[in-house]
């Protein structure tokens, strides 16, 4: 079975607390919807600062959750001068610290990751193609630099847009564009 791919670029969730720390009492502004439901990047954006480097204008993405997190790929570590572990979104555990600074505040805390390989599913997804009980696939990517990518977990949600995303470095690697179409592998 085929899946699209959604290809992420380096960006920051934020919790409420941090928000108000970084934007202050302004709110959110939506700039456009992302593929999957209830999600939108947003207008704000943010400096993230590492123990060599800092990026500016690295977009937040809404709604706020419960806690933060600063998704980057291989290559923004290395850049940065930091090394985050690769993690599921919101597993926090290891991760790098990093500075994160807004117009009106910075906060510093351990919430920098790589973000795993996902396949965005939820129940009704996984009984239409098969995928009840699995935890993690490979994916099977033709073109002149294809080849098989190991370890794409399968995330659930309550309401979910069936897409493979990947950061820049994975889709970069295999020449691989937004809405590419790929195999998966069971």
């Amino acid at each position: 079975m085929n899946v699209k791919v959604g290809i992420s670029n380096r960006h920051v969730h934020l919790n409420n607390a941090d928000y108000h720390i970084l934007f202050g009492s302004i709110p959110l502004t939506k700039r456009n919807d992302l593929t999957q439901p209830k999600t939108y990047a947003c207008n704000e954006t943010v400096t993230i600062k590492g123990e060599k480097r800092t990026i500016e204008n690295v977009r937040v993405l809404g709604p706020n959750r419960e806690y933060t997190q600063v998704e980057i790929s291989k290559t923004d570590a290395y850049y940065l001068g930091v090394d985050p572990p690769v993690r599921n979104s919101g597993d926090l555990s290891m991760a790098s610290k990093i500075t994160i600074i807004g117009p009106n505040g910075s906060i510093t805390k351990n919430v920098c990751i790589i973000a795993t390989r996902h396949i965005h599913v939820d129940k009704n997804i996984r009984k239409e193609h098969k995928l009840e009980g699995i935890e993690k696939v490979s994916v099977k990517i033709g073109g002149e630099k294809g080849g098989i990518m190991e370890n794409v977990y399968l995330k659930d949600t309550d309401e979910a847009y069936f897409e493979l995303h990947l950061d820049t470095d994975d889709a970069n690697g295999f020449l691989l564009h937004q809405g590419d179409e790929v195999e998966i592998l069971l």
